[in-house]
């Protein structure tokens, strides 16, 4: 009778170790996309301000997910990037 309940406990606890192990391995790529949509979320906002400051100078830069990655992702290099590309092509 002790003999299965230390089975038991052992089974238990690897049970908890498998469950949380998977659970970390989930959570890595949860976590990287979250992160890439709250960085496009700022990218975006950071467009509407650049459009709202460029109005008075002439500057517009298209607002789409694209624009949004690659000013979330670069930050301030990224709209230094989009200001550069507008003017190239």
């Amino acid at each position: 009778m002790n003999q299965i309940d230390l089975w038991a406990i052992l089974a238990y606890a690897f049970g908890l170790l498998m469950l949380y192990a998977i659970g970390r391995m989930l959570l890595g790529p949860i976590r990287l996309v979250l992160k890439l949509v709250y960085n496009a979320v700022v990218g975006g906002l950071v467009l509407v301000l650049l459009n709202f400051i460029g109005s008075y100078v002439g500057l517009h830069i298209a607002i789409n997910p694209i624009n949004a990655l690659i000013v979330g992702l670069l930050g301030i290099p990224g709209v230094v990037l989009l200001i550069a590309l507008k003017n190239i092509l």
